[in-house]
């Protein structure tokens, strides 16, 4: 008996000196663990996108934009040849795609062409191929001049009266009818009353000029008396 119990004592103290020599090892283990790991940077660094071959500071790659969306619609025109006007021109430029509107700028007074216009397509890709393809294009002994107006610098008023058909103004059926109205008595005195004062002044520049011509007498100065008068009610 005393041998058995003398045996169950010696394994007790085995199994407590097994289980301390787990704990020491355990505690050695997570040691080395957390000494293996590389210790984190305080202030880290933003990471580069590549590396150059050769030593020296990282860089960052070029930031990439996308490509900006054409939406110019508006070509001007340089050097029109004559009798190539609003009509002509979208005639000819519809065979590229669908025009919207044409404007030829023209003298305000006679109505001729200044040479120049500006066309407006429905679609921006069909205004830039237009533009490539009529730039420097002969067209009745003429080079045309062709290139795409940006939006921004498109002017609110540049449609402004486009569809009007104009009309010149006839200068000298102006004229006429302002000379040929009838004045009352009072206008005519003042009308011949500037006369008498342009005759003058050029009599004295021809004798400032050391010339020496005699100058005709103004027929009809003393009489004031037009052909045709009107009459006013109190006359």
């Amino acid at each position: 008996m005393r041998s058995l119990f003398l045996s169950l004592a010696d394994d007790e103290n085995m199994g407590a000196k097994a289980k301390k020599a787990l704990k020491k090892n355990m505690k050695k283990v997570a040691a080395s663990a957390s000494s293996s790991q590389l210790p984190l940077p305080q202030n880290p660094k933003p990471s580069a996108d590549f590396l150059p071959l050769e030593g020296g500071p990282a860089r960052k790659a070029p930031v990439t934009t996308p490509p900006l969306q054409n939406k110019a619609t508006v070509l001007y025109i340089g050097r029109i040849p004559h009798g190539f006007y609003e009509t002509e021109i979208e005639a000819f430029f519809s065979q590229f795609g669908t025009v919207k509107r044409v404007r030829v700028a023209r003298n305000k007074k006679t109505g001729k062409s200044k040479h120049f216009g500006f066309i407006q397509f429905e679609d921006p890709e069909v205004a830039e191929i237009a533009a490539g393809a009529m730039n420097d294009y002969l067209l009745m002994e003429h080079m045309l001049k062709v290139h795409v107006i940006e939006p921004e610098n498109v002017k609110p008023n540049l449609w402004r009266g486009f569809k009007c058909n104009f009309k010149p103004v006839d200068s000298v059926q102006i004229e006429r009818r302002q000379l040929n109205k009838e004045r009352t008595l009072e206008e005519h005195r003042k009308m011949l009353q500037k006369i008498v004062k342009k005759d003058q002044k050029r009599r004295k520049r021809i004798e400032a000029a050391g010339i020496e011509y005699e100058c005709p007498e103004l027929v009809g100065n003393t009489q004031p008396v037009p052909k045709r008068i009107k009459f006013s009610e109190e006359d």
